[in-house]
């Protein structure tokens, strides 16, 4: 029996430490992620799922602490899967601080995140649409350019590639919905230099991703809420919208349900 009660107590500690997600970091080698299931969810059904990447000095904690996304997540029956950085910075080609990378550390990370989410949780690995802010932004301009594939489609807000992007992309074309301030003074439309390094203009990554995608306009400024659009399609039905609102640098949930939308009625989620 007590051979029997030590095993016990050593299987309940291993599953303790296993367990994670809203409160608790998911761990990944030395990094981490952080999960929350839709609410009233029953633990089998797959479900879609936002992928969420925070921005400059942000956190995958931090992330879950925004009642409003954590409530369009429930509300959507979609997981919340908060990517966590390395020091609050995400190494990408270009940033000033990381001038040497390549960016690929962040996409195997990304890689990693996804595979461990779909082996712990019911996730739809089919239907998950990445997002950021800011430098998170940023992240996802670059994961749309490297791993198309295993997103269901992008919507990056206030941020793009450093520098400039690059002349094309390596994985298949994508739909992106674009979203930015009209007056962002923290990552200009133009870009702003920062140390050795410059943000970089938003119109040179629309420009490349149409050519990339073979976009053609569509419509121009739909307004849709707070939002005026700019919208361009490809034979293959992916979308390339890029859609403006009055105002700073800032992050608001409505811009994540506007692309979760367009994503959905384009048939990508």
């Amino acid at each position: 029996m007590r051979h029997i009660s030590i095993a016990a107590t050593i299987i309940l500690a291993a599953g303790a430490a296993q367990a994670c997600g809203s409160d608790t970091d998911c761990m990944i080698g030395d990094r981490s992620y952080r999960i929350a299931m839709p609410e009233g969810h029953d633990g089998t059904t797959p479900v879609p799922a936002i992928a969420f990447a925070h921005g400059y000095r942000g956190s995958a904690a931090g992330v879950m602490r925004n009642g409003s996304l954590r409530g369009l997540a429930d509300e959507l029956g979609a997981a919340l899967i908060a990517f966590n950085s390395v020091s609050g910075t995400w190494q990408l080609p270009y940033h000033p601080s990381h001038m040497e990378a390549d960016g690929s550390a962040e996409f195997a990370y990304v890689d990693a995140v996804l595979a461990d989410a779909a082996r712990r949780f019911a996730i739809d690995s089919e239907r998950i649409m990445a997002t950021g802010f800011s430098s998170g932004g940023m992240m996802t301009w670059n994961l749309a350019c490297s791993r198309s594939a295993i997103f269901a489609g992008f919507v990056p807000v206030a941020g793009t590639f450093w520098m400039e992007p690059p002349e094309s992309c390596g994985t298949p074309v994508t739909s992106i919905i674009h979203i930015h301030g009209d007056n962002d003074s923290t990552v200009p439309l133009d870009g702003r230099v920062i140390g050795p390094s410059k943000q970089g203009e938003v119109d040179a990554a629309l420009a490349m991703y149409s050519d990339f995608g073979g976009f053609a306009p569509v419509s121009e400024g739909q307004q849709y809420g707070t939002l005026t659009c700019d919208a361009r399609a490809n034979d293959a039905g992916d979308m390339l919208t890029f859609c403006l609102f009055e105002g700073g640098h800032s992050f608001r949930t409505e811009f994540v349900r506007f692309g979760w939308q367009q994503l959905k009625e384009a048939g990508r989620l």
